[in-house]
């Protein structure tokens, strides 16, 4: 009797040891970007570890199924959870998130990735893939509304787009150059981006003035107007396609891309005394005035931002837009607000992220008994979380004093 109790305690121990392997796979993407095989026991266990970890998509009416938005709770899973994207020969890209509120008193940041948002004709219907940082001033809600919304906006202005060679495109027949007609028609895509994204972030913009931090809309929530007026947040989004990154940027949150080992900047920070800013502001009737910095009526620390009802027109919601198009040396795509680049320069971010990314580095961030669970065992970050995680421990080591939110997509791997 015994001994059939040990051979079923054995037994036990083997199927629960199998299925902590078989988790680790499942969690870590191969060399060549490829990702194992799933069993049926895979699919159970991956639900389980996602009801755990509270992965949430988002809840808003059009919201894509693939879309992610990240809390420092569930960072460590954007990888593990990312779904394949089927019937693009690129696959998915790659990233990991991290995201914590630091040495500051409240968490007032929040990021979004969205991959296969959707897909526009303007691309070709092919998809087109959305990562956000939004990094809050007056509370946390237009940061999160900015979570919940922005790519919502994004995705119906895209549909709404199509990409017929129209009169805007130029015929060019006068022209003895054969270059131009494809030079006007790029020209073209890109203006439609970029109204796009302006129309994007005016939307956005208008309802984060509508809403209350409590939920109340048209503020008849009986809520305190200050409460409302003064709430604001940055975004910096990014939407990659297979030939280009488009970037939209309003506050001082950055993106930056590496390549080929430097650090080419895809967003520029609004800084009230930032030369043209500066310009702008005045232009506006607004002031700059110096406390503890440069800051707009002395009080924002940015020249631009969503909300801020109070300093309107003088802070406005228009992003500036860049197009970049994809070279074979791009390595990484980083995103993050400013608790990173306050104590981290481009340049030293990117290095430490490409080193992240190499081949020759370890795909584990830790590996002690205290991370494994024993029901699935332990999920392990992958390359491009190492590099989110690393660069946020770098900025907290070396005393960054606010939240610190990082996105970091790998441009040399992708899910297929």
């Amino acid at each position: 009797m015994l001994r059939d109790e040990d051979e079923d305690s054995l037994e036990k121990c083997t199927e629960r040891r199998r299925r902590r392997i078989e988790m680790r796979r499942l969690a870590s993407t191969s060399e060549d970007g490829t990702t194992p095989p799933v069993s049926e026991s895979h699919v159970e266990s991956s639900s389980c570890v996602a009801k755990r970890k509270r992965i949430r998509t988002a809840e808003t009416e059009g919201s894509p199924e693939a879309c992610l938005p990240v809390s420092s709770e569930d960072n460590e899973e954007s990888e593990a959870v990312n779904k394949p994207l089927t019937g693009h020969s690129l696959g998915e890209p790659t990233f990991g998130t991290m995201s914590v509120a630091g040495r500051s008193r409240e968490m007032e940041d929040a990021i979004a990735a969205c991959t296969s948002l959707c897909r526009p004709e303007i691309n070709g219907r092919r998809p087109v893939h959305f990562f956000g940082v939004y990094d809050g001033h007056g509370g946390s809600h237009v940061a999160e509304l900015c979570r919940e919304r922005m790519h919502v906006f994004l995705e119906r202005e895209l549909m709404r787009v199509d990409h017929t060679d129209s009169s805007e495109n130029g015929d060019s027949s006068s022209s003895g150059n054969s270059g131009e007609p494809e030079l006007q028609r790029q020209g073209g895509v890109e203006e439609k981006w970029r109204r796009v994204l302006k129309r994007s972030f005016e939307l956005m913009d208008e309802a984060a003035l509508s809403k209350c931090a409590c939920g109340g809309v048209g503020f008849d929530c009986g809520c305190h107007l200050m409460e409302v007026a003064l709430g604001g947040s940055t975004a910096v989004v990014a939407v990659l396609t297979s030939e280009n990154i488009v970037v939209a940027n309003c506050g001082d949150s950055r993106a930056i891309l590496c390549r080929g080992g430097r650090a080419v900047p895809l967003s520029f920070d609004h800084k009230p005394d930032r030369p043209d800013e500066l310009a702008r502001i005045e232009a506006a009737g607004g002031r700059v005035i110096f406390v503890n910095g440069a800051r707009v009526e002395g009080i924002l620390a940015m020249s631009r931002a969503i909300g801020d009802k109070y300093l309107k027109p003088v802070v406005t919601s228009e992003p500036e837009i860049t197009f970049t198009k994809r070279e074979p040396e791009d390595e990484c795509l980083i995103l993050a607000s400013d608790g990173l680049w306050d104590v981290l320069s481009s340049e030293l971010a990117c290095e430490v992220a490409c080193e992240c990314l190499q081949e020759g580095s370890p795909p584990t961030l830790v590996n002690d008994r205290s991370q494994i669970d024993e029901g699935n065992g332990a999920l392990y970050p992958t390359r491009s979380i190492l590099a989110a995680a690393l660069l946020t421990r770098l900025a907290l080591g070396r005393r960054s004093s606010d939240n610190i939110s990082v996105i970091v997509v790998d441009l040399k791997r992708s899910r297929r």
